[in-house]
Order: structure tokens, then sequence, then C-alpha cells
């Protein structure tokens, strides 16, 4: 993946996530994309935003109001 298309890729997951955490600001979405993406230095780069999009949403849900809807709504009758 070259490093366009992987930069291209992180401001989707970005996106993603800010639309996912609507109650946290877009400066710390930013943060737990760059914290995550920081940490994968290898050389193969194919699996990256896939990579960084998991741990950053996991970094996020424990930062997300408890009552913020995280994941897909399911009502019980």
């Amino acid at each position: 993946m070259g490093e366009e298309t992987e930069a291209e890729s992180l401001a989707e997951v970005q996106t993603r996530l800010q639309e996912r955490f609507p109650g946290l600001s877009p400066t710390v979405v930013e943060a737990a994309v760059r914290t995550a993406h920081a940490s994968l230095d290898g050389p193969i780069r194919d699996f990256v935003p896939v990579l960084v999009e998991h741990a950053a949403q996991d970094r996020l849900a424990a930062l997300a109001p408890a009552e913020e809807e995280v994941g897909p709504q399911v009502e019980l009758e």
C-alpha cells in the first residue's frame, strides 16, 4: 500500500470513528487514530488501516460516555 493511499485510508477511518463516537471531540478521535497508527511501524503496510481502526475504536469506546450509542441499536419487543 502506498503512503498516500494509507493516508487516505486513515482519513476514512477517522471519519468513520467520528461518526461512531459523536460525543467525543474530533481532536480525541484524531489522537486515537494517530496513537494506533504510530504503534504500527512494520514494513508490511497492507492491513495497517484495519488494525488502526480496531485499536482506535477500542480506545475510543473506553473514553465514550456510558450512555453514548457505540454500536448498532437493537430494540427488543
